[in-house]
């Protein structure tokens, strides 16, 4: 083995341990947050649970105070980055590749950790937009105390609108980019600059959240803190982007999504 093939090889495991760590962090506080608001089972009817992991509760008419803001802005952030970094892996690991490689022809790239940053601020502003749809779903009194749809109406529309959009030819574009990630970086090349690679980064992952986020919009139908969702639309979008037959798989679930949408519908007739 070559010393640059050494370098190359250790330099992977560092990307991929890096990722794990911060992939295991983001969940452990999710189930913080979730066994926090879970309140051993208690009822929660007239109260609403701010997912601070300090058992706060708030009655349901009660106005948002900056605190709550906070803590449902950081609990999305935490949670794209626990759903989302396990699939932008292959991507930051091609970055790492290639950017070794050119050190070793003395035409550095910025460092991975720019392009990785640069894709969570994307999310970081999903999250901002989240934050906000969960305010306004809460204000219509549309959310029970677990952050979960209080309407079968509003779950219908929120399933049946992410299942179509699994079809659309918008979705299919921004997965094509998600699934190859040497097919993204021949389009927009690497960046030199730490700035660049910011930019670069957070671009996929503007590509990302346009594959993505109506299968989190989903989040508000089974429950924003629902553990067992969360992992189950994180392994959906893993697949989609990193299986051969990720595409098959993202139209499957989209008539899932349509068909529990319907059944919702007849339930609320």
């Amino acid at each position: 083995m070559s010393a640059l093939e050494a370098v190359l090889r250790r330099d992977r495991s560092v990307v991929v341990a890096a990722l794990a760590i911060v992939t295991a962090v983001a969940w452990a506080d999710l189930v913080w947050l979730a066994n926090d608001m879970s309140m051993g089972g208690m009822d929660m009817t007239g109260f609403r649970m701010v997912p601070a992991g300090q058992g706060w509760m708030m009655p349901v008419g009660a106005p948002w105070h900056p605190i709550e803001f906070g803590a449902v802005f950081a609990m999305w952030v935490v949670m794209m980055i626990g759903m989302m970094t396990p699939s932008v892996a292959p991507m930051i690991l091609v970055y790492a590749r290639i950017g070794r490689q050119a050190a070793g022809e003395d035409r550095p790239f910025a460092a991975s950790a720019w392009f990785a940053l640069g894709y969570l601020l994307s999310w970081t502003g999903f999250s901002i937009a989240a934050t906000f749809a969960q305010w306004a779903l809460q204000r219509a009194a549309l959310l029970t105390p677990m952050m979960g749809s209080a309407s079968n109406v509003l779950g219908a529309a929120v399933l049946i609108i992410a299942g179509v959009y699994q079809w659309t030819p918008f979705k299919d574009a921004c997965l094509s980019y998600c699934q190859s990630p040497l097919g993204f970086v021949l389009r927009y090349g690497f960046r030199r600059e730490p700035t660049g690679a910011l930019a670069l980064g957070f671009r996929h992952g503007l590509y990302c959240i346009g594959c993505c986020w109506a299968v989190m919009a989903i989040l508000f139908v089974a429950g924003v803190m629902n553990l067992f969702w969360i992992a189950a639309l994180a392994a959906l979008v893993l697949v989609e982007k990193v299986a051969p037959f990720g595409r098959v798989v993202s139209r499957l679930a989209g008539i899932a999504f349509v068909v529990g949408g319907a059944r919702l519908l007849t339930q609320s007739s």
